[in-house]
């Protein structure tokens, strides 16, 4: 017994050492209020003024880059002639101060020659306030198309409008370049967008209220499920959180503001902006609420299921539904308020109801990002990011902290030889009591 309580704590003291060794590099830190969270991984990119000079952007991969006022930026991507592409933009002012209604950024796909292929603006509206925004661009193979269906280099252009002329500080960029999957039957697929689609409005939520902190951005988004869910969200502060929605689910979400506690403040417009995205962070609808101190609630227009055929529509609302995946809300407060009601937090709900049973996917294959498994409905019941995700298991936080392959090896290494050194004590004859050495003069090792 004491030789296999020594042998645990030689098993536990090395595994704690290879977990101290592969969780301490790739430690995160919280962002403070009102910071938004780049993905980790995100690898540093300039964007060029001249086409020909644009870095290439490989698929899956994040990027961060700056763009100042008026700056047109160009980055590179290389595309087959097959699969629709995505290129998304966050836009991150960070405490730039007061924007102007059209402020925003323009995402465009382009040939080499110019042309354009696909194209999205975001803008900040009636909020005028600094805050996260998004927006893609996209190529999609489509019959008969004369233009954007060849393989090769097409160009990224991100373009920032900036109405104040005495405006020069720089926005942050976090980019994404993505390849929807082939389809199973591309002749199959409905080439015409729906008609009709359940635009109703579901009753309120009456479940438990549960309380779940929201990230500070798109890669740090909170996971959730249908439910209703209780948060904090400071002046100048963006929360993040995803939900799962599968082919033919339609998703509906609240954001219900509470009243302020301190004293009464100055009536805010377009106080609380909540706002949702799709898997490939294209903007897809916003609802925005006035406030005054006292309760107050912003829903999402009725969206159609997610479908295919979405992609057809001419609406935004109704394309950016186009596949399944993580949909992304974000709960933006005007910073107007701290002047108003103070800086401290204020209390709001989120009601997110997702409706319908989940249908069969149209690719081939792995779905990526543009799918929902039992796995990714696990993490949503569990309010697990993508990061906390990716390291639940336990060589996924390996994998996670950035670890070399070499040095786990050697660590790994390291405990199978003391354990085998311990087997071989531990199943080797005891020496005799009189102390009669083996052959060689040299008793056996004993077991400790």
């Amino acid at each position: 017994m004491k030789t296999r309580r020594n042998r645990g704590r030689v098993v536990a003291a090395a595994l704690a050492a290879m977990c101290a060794a592969a969780v301490l590099p790739g430690r995160a830190h919280a962002a403070d209020p009102g910071e938004y969270g780049f993905d980790p991984g995100a690898k540093k990119v300039q964007g060029a003024t001249a086409n020909v000079e644009a870095s290439e952007l490989d698929e899956g991969v994040p990027y961060r880059s700056t763009i100042r006022p008026g700056e047109k930026l160009y980055y590179r991507v290389v595309l087959d002639d097959v699969s629709n592409a995505y290129v998304s933009a966050v836009a991150v002012p960070g405490g730039s101060g007061p924007v102007a209604y059209g402020d925003g950024i323009k995402v465009s796909l382009r040939e080499t020659d110019d042309t354009s292929c696909g194209s999205e603006q975001a803008n900040f509206g009636s909020g005028e306030y600094a805050r996260p925004i998004t927006a893609y661009a996209y190529r999609t193979i489509e019959e008969g198309a004369a233009s954007c269906q060849e393989s090769g280099q097409y160009d990224v252009l991100v373009e920032r409008e900036t109405k104040d002329a005495t405006d020069t500080r720089a926005w942050d960029l976090e980019l994404r370049f993505l390849q929807e999957p082939r389809l199973k039957a591309a002749s199959a697929m409905p080439t015409k967008a729906p008609e009709n689609w359940p635009s109703g409005t579901p009753g309120p939520l009456t479940g438990q209220q549960q309380k779940r902190s929201g990230g500070s951005g798109y890669a740090q988004a909170t996971s959730l499920e249908n439910g209703r869910w209780q948060d904090t969200v400071a002046p100048g502060q963006t929360r993040f959180y995803r939900v799962p929605v599968g082919w033919g689910q339609q998703i509906h979400a609240t954001a219900g503001l509470s009243n302020s506690t301190g004293a009464a403040g100055e009536f805010v417009g377009s106080a609380l902006t909540l706002s949702l995205a799709n898997p490939a962070q294209g903007f897809v609808s916003d609802a925005t609420l006035a406030y005054s101190g006292s309760p107050a609630s912003a829903s999402l227009s009725p969206l159609p299921p997610v479908a295919y055929r979405n992609r057809y529509d001419s609406s935004t609302q109704v394309n950016a539904m186009r596949f399944a995946g993580w949909y992304y809300l974000a709960v933006s407060l005007s910073p107007k308020l701290k002047e108003s009601f103070g800086a401290e937090p204020i209390p709001f709900e989120l009601s997110v109801q997702v409706k319908n049973e989940a249908e069969e996917s149209p690719y081939e294959g792995d779905a990526g990002v543009f799918g929902v498994t039992d796995q990714d409905r696990e993490v949503a019941r569990k309010g697990q990011n993508a990061e906390q995700a990716a390291k639940s298991g336990p060589m996924k936080v390996v994998a996670a902290a950035g670890i070399g392959t070499g040095t786990v090896l050697v660590l790994g290494l390291g405990v199978w030889t003391l354990l085998a050194r311990r087997r071989t004590a531990a199943a080797a004859p005891a020496a005799p009591a009189s102390g009669v050495t083996g052959p060689g003069g040299h008793g056996p090792p004993q077991g400790r």
